[in-house]
């Protein structure tokens, strides 16, 4: 019983995980979408579209 203490986070943390993962697009798909990829935060007058990876963000400039 003792276990499910241990369990049940570790689930969590893999669900968690699982579900962020859908959300990358790559840079392929984010040049695709007229974006482009910039690190760790967008320039100012652009919106986040979505992942290029773990540190990229997909960008979108507002302007066209």
């Amino acid at each position: 019983m003792k276990i499910l203490y241990l369990l049940f986070p570790f689930f969590l943390l893999f669900l968690q995980s699982a579900a962020g993962s859908s959300r990358a697009l790559g840079k392929k798909e984010c040049l695709r979408r007229n974006g482009f990829c910039a690190f760790l935060k967008c320039p100012t007058l652009s919106l986040i579209k979505g992942k290029c990876s773990r540190f990229q963000l997909c960008c979108k400039s507002i302007l066209g």
